[in-house]
């Protein structure tokens, strides 16, 4: 009898894991750069703190898509790292992303920068030090495909969201629970079924791009 328990428990660790892996891949896979590069210069002075949206090619970008109402499925804060440009963000795993590169993997190099309306005075030099030392402790963290909100594992609009309230004691975006959103399409049911089951946190706290993207206390200062 308890080698049928400990057969049965493995057999579940195993699908388990191998579903995370085929997840993880297909998260990879959507991030894979587009052959054609886009070189467009930027038409705006970047600075440091910068919010960067994009539409994903990830296998989860539609289903964020629906039942958020938005475009906009990952973001990522705009630093210069040694004289470059890059992007922080959290994909698999959190890092640091050439902001060409992370442009290229977008769906159709589109992307929006905004920015703080009164950046200059709240991203001072010491805020924007917090930003960055917050933001390391993320570093080389899972991506959280089941979007809990702890720090063990973290998704792209939880990190920029965790940075900027930490690090410089800003809100961007309304925090809501699971079930706020619009749960109704078969795309969205499909995912919550292969993440959930039928355990759907529905309480969950939750930020969104498309809620960071809407943000009032932002605004656009680039795009294409």
């Amino acid at each position: 009898m308890k080698k049928k328990i400990l057969l049965s428990f493995s057999s579940l660790a195993f699908l388990f894991f191998g579903y995370w892996i085929f997840e993880m891949s297909a998260f990879a896979r959507g991030v894979v750069q587009d052959s054609k590069k886009y070189h467009q210069p930027i038409n705006v002075q970047l600075k440091d703190g910068d919010i960067i949206f994009q539409s994903s090619k990830s296998g989860q970008s539609m289903a964020i898509q629906l039942a958020t109402h938005s475009k906009y499925s990952h973001v990522g804060i705009i630093y210069n790292i040694n004289g470059k440009w890059m992007i922080y963000e959290a994909v698999q795993p959190v890092k640091t992303t050439a902001l060409f590169d992370w442009i290229n993997r977008g769906d159709d190099h589109h992307f929006v920068i905004k920015r703080l309306k009164n950046r200059d005075d709240i991203l001072t030099l010491e805020n924007l030090q917090k930003m960055k030392t917050v933001g390391q402790k993320f570093r080389g963290k899972n991506y959280d495909l089941y979007f809990e909100w702890s720090d063990e594992r973290i998704y792209c609009s939880e990190l920029v969201w965790k940075v900027y309230k930490d690090g410089a004691g800003v809100e961007i975006g309304e925090l809501q629970k699971l079930s706020e959103f619009d749960l109704t399409s078969v795309e969205v049911k499909k995912k919550l079924k292969e993440r959930y089951g039928n355990n759907i946190p529905m309480n969950e706290k939750v930020i969104s791009p498309g809620a960071m993207f809407d943000s009032s206390l932002l605004v656009e200062v680039d795009s294409n």
